[in-house]
């Protein structure tokens, strides 16, 4: 899923790019995959809309936000 953004939270696209998962473990490798070199704004944790839920900007400046849980969609 992609999405926009407002500019002040990514300047250089103005879009986030939205990965939902079924499984805890897989939303956890992906995101830790992805924040590495990168910078984490939201650590992956348990959230009241998501067993996982978090964002962060890859080491190529491309936001990301990573999701589990999608029955609580």
């Amino acid at each position: 899923m992609g999405s926009d953004a407002p500019p002040e939270y990514n300047e250089a696209t103005g879009r986030i790019v939205f990965f939902i998962f079924r499984e805890a473990e897989e939303s956890e490798w992906v995101f830790h995959a992805l924040a590495e070199n990168g910078v984490v704004q939201m650590p992956l944790m348990q959230t009241f809309r998501a067993t996982r839920f978090g964002s962060l900007t890859d080491q190529f400046g491309i936001p990301w936000m990573v999701k589990c849980g999608c029955e609580k969609l």
